[in-house]
């Protein structure tokens, strides 16, 4: 039945009740797909839905809720505890004996439950009394019990794109029964482009975002018609339309001032430029993603840890999520910004590049070859191979370990950081 009562937010009202209303996940609830064929055929297993907020977990819950024709119960883990658990187990047996009906229990933020909550539904499980169906925005690896997480299986659901949630807003705007039709909205297109930007995938902040925008704006007197501009989004969301295209020119010019920044040892304008970033909701992937290439090719062994914290910001990001993990960039942010700098080791891969350009694929030299056949042994593989460990100082003077020919001479450490040091030691 459609919902009417406009005091529930837009984002609940709409939700699909039908595969055919469902945006987005094709991968997964495709025409064919296995997933969809066992809801169709009301034989779905026990799931967990594991994606970022507001992309259809919920959504998809719903329609399952009305495909199938098990009982359907939602809760969330916030507000449930194990004594609600017993009475819904309790009810499903009943349900069960009564009316041979499975039920379905839908658990919103699983991750909350803790071990003993998600202990508790193993049996219950096991022996067909429920089908479990979780909803998470964090890893199931880390925050779903194994016991659980073998009984279940996992789907992974993907971010919105910009034209799903298009979609979204305009079938809202149209809807008359559960949308916004009966407000008669003109929707600017760079408003809606705004909104959706700033949604960044998120269904259920672009429905209820659009929905403030438009209980907010008053009728015109003439058409009654509700205008929403890019300033109503703004006031709707609190937040300022930043010029940051990501897929243009602002784009590249504000992460070159983000690395030049690094490059620079400013960590000030380095922060700067990542909140600029954050606000315009670039993907915090992409960020990490140059901040691990930066720590190699701008710091390498002037600080060879500076690698590992830009690899763990990268990880922290997958593992945290936003907006949390944006203080995981700020520190590694400070840190790179902070180190001393050297491009050494990437000047000394371009050198290597250059010199193989030039003289090709020269022979590799036998002594250091792998010998793992008697006839590459009696070829002469690996003959007269030294192994550093055995000699003083774990080094073979005078051992050569390029091609005839080539004469190396690529890598030219500097005096920065833990590069001198490694400068001194190649010396000696």
């Amino acid at each position: 039945m459609p919902i009417q009562n406009s005091t529930i937010p837009l984002a609940h009202r709409v939700r699909p009740d039908t595969f055919e209303e469902f945006v987005g996940q094709e991968e997964i609830i495709g025409k064919g797909s296995l997933l969809r064929k066992t809801i169709e055929k009301d034989q779905i297993p026990s799931l967990i839905l594991w994606g970022p907020p507001g992309c259809g977990k919920t959504a998809l819950a719903n329609v399952i809720a009305h495909q199938t024709k098990s009982y359907f119960v939602p809760i969330s883990a916030v507000t449930s505890g194990v004594a609600d658990l017993k009475k819904l187990v309790k009810a499903a047996k009943d349900r069960s004996r009564a009316f041979n009906q499975k039920t379905i229990i839908f658990i919103d933020e699983i991750h909350r439950f803790n071990k003993a909550q998600q202990d508790y539904l193993l049996p219950h499980i096991e022996d067909g009394t429920i089908i479990f169906i979780g909803a998470t925005t964090e890893n199931p690896s880390f925050e779903v019990i194994s016991p659980l997480l073998s009984r279940s299986r996992v789907f992974v659901l993907e971010p919105l794109t910009k034209d799903q949630l298009k979609l979204i807003l305009e079938r809202a705007l149209k809807d008359k029964n559960k949308g916004l039709a009966k407000y008669k909205v003109k929707l600017d297109r760079r408003a809606l482009d705004h909104l959706i930007d700033i949604a960044g995938g998120d269904a259920r902040v672009a429905l209820n975002g659009l929905e403030q925008a438009v209980l907010g704006t008053k009728p015109g007197k003439d058409d009654l018609l509700r205008k929403i501009d890019i300033k109503t989004i703004e006031d709707a969301l609190q937040k300022r339309t930043l010029q940051y295209d990501k897929g243009g020119e602002e784009h590249y010019n504000v992460i070159s001032a983000f690395i030049k920044s690094m490059r620079g040892s400013d960590p000030d304008a380095a922060l700067y430029w990542l909140a600029r970033m954050i606000e315009a909701g670039e993907d915090p992937r992409f960020i990490a993603r140059r901040m691990v290439i930066f720590a190699s090719e701008d710091i390498s062994n002037a600080d060879p840890f500076a690698l590992s914290i830009a690899t763990q910001a990268a990880q922290a990001v997958e593992f945290v999520g936003m907006p949390e993990a944006q203080i995981n960039l700020a520190h590694a942010v400070t840190y790179l910004a902070s180190c001393p700098k050297s491009n050494s080791s990437y000047q000394a891969l371009l050198r290597a590049r250059e010199e193989v350009k030039k003289t090709g694929a020269k022979p590799v030299p036998l002594h250091i070859r792998n010998a793992p056949t008697p006839l590459m042994k009696d070829l002469g593989y690996g003959k007269d191979y030294k192994y550093p460990h055995e000699y003083p100082g774990h080094f073979v003077k005078g051992e050569k370990y390029l091609p005839k020919g080539v004469k190396g001479d690529y890598f030219k450490p500097g005096n920065q950081g833990f590069e001198k040091k490694i400068k001194e030691w190649l010396k000696k």
